[in-house]
């Protein structure tokens, strides 16, 4: 039943969607199997896709067309032995207007890699639409000789709208573990009308922001520092001031982690797919697939 919060305010009820898939490897296949083991609207998979390279490509659907305020929305993956797992979105993830007096639209994602799987997540941008208000929480467990590439991109907004950082709230929380040990905590708070995200203290002149994670943990230090240089080379001509600015670090172990700034979400993408292919070539000897898309 709606609820009722004013003389003249009525709110619809908060909208609770369940997406859970597993992956598992065919040894007389030679490639991965997805298995849809529950899902209710609006998150929906319609069928898994078969790469050159034998993972399973799932398009993550959210029939409503976007996120829209007051939704709790999880998505669960369990990525088994040996398996490969690539995940996308149709399109971009639109994150429309907060209902007032209603909860905050929340999203969590739940992620297992076991031993010797391979999790590339590779979703379009994240677009929050004037007085947004969005949670999303993740975390990841890694394996024994698992891998994962992860990346997100977050929109100002709609732009053609004149909607630039014009929403309320973008939090977003990524955990990623192996075993029991944390290798990546990340706490990010955006708040446009309370803290202008103009100042030099967060994204200064940019529009749009990129974080993405590279991880495996049969990776020697070593590897990680020649793969640091090796991308850092080829971000060295983004800094500040540029079109595009760019950082990498190493995590304290099995990783690295990537931070992008730029005015286009095109660049961002654009570099983050040569990051990923030259990421992807060093640790697995294998080319990056670009997941194919659904319209």
């Amino acid at each position: 039943m709606p609820t009722q919060t004013g003389p003249s305010l009525t709110l619809t009820p908060r909208v609770n969607g369940c997406l859970a898939l597993t992956f598992e490897h065919s040894p007389t296949r030679q490639q991965t199997l997805m298995r849809v083991t529950h899902q209710t609207p609006p998150l929906r998979v319609v069928r898994g896709f078969q790469n050159q390279a034998g993972a399973a490509l799932a398009h993550l659907h959210n029939i409503s067309g976007g996120v829209l305020g007051g939704d709790a929305l999880s998505v669960t993956a369990r990525i088994g032995p040996g398996s490969q797992a690539q995940l996308t979105t149709p399109g971009a993830t639109r994150i429309y207007r907060h209902r007032a007096g209603g909860p905050e639209a929340i999203q969590e994602n739940h992620f297992v890699v076991e031993a010797g799987g391979l999790l590339e997540y590779l979703p379009d941008p994240l677009i929050p639409f004037a007085l947004a208000r969005y949670r999303q929480i993740t975390k990841i467990r890694l394996g024994a000789g698992s891998g994962l590439f992860w990346w997100e991109i977050v929109a100002p907004g709609r732009e053609t709208r004149g909607e630039v950082f014009a929403y309320d709230l973008v939090e977003m929380q990524t955990d990623i573990w192996v075993g029991r040990q944390p290798i990546a905590l990340e706490r990010l708070r955006l708040e446009p009308q309370l803290k202008p995200l103009s100042s030099p203290l967060r994204l200064g002149p940019y529009r749009y922001f990129c974080t993405f994670y590279i991880c495996h943990t049969a990776q020697a230090d070593q590897g990680w520092l020649d793969l640091e240089q090796e991308l850092w080379q080829l971000l060295e001509p983004h800094s500040l001031g540029q079109a595009s600015a760019w950082a990498v670090n190493r995590l304290p172990r099995h990783g690295l982690v990537i931070k992008g700034l730029s005015d286009s979400s095109q660049a961002l993408q654009a570099t983050l797919l040569t990051l990923w292919q030259t990421a992807k070539q060093r640790l697995y000897q294998a080319p990056a697939i670009f997941p194919r898309k659904m319209y």
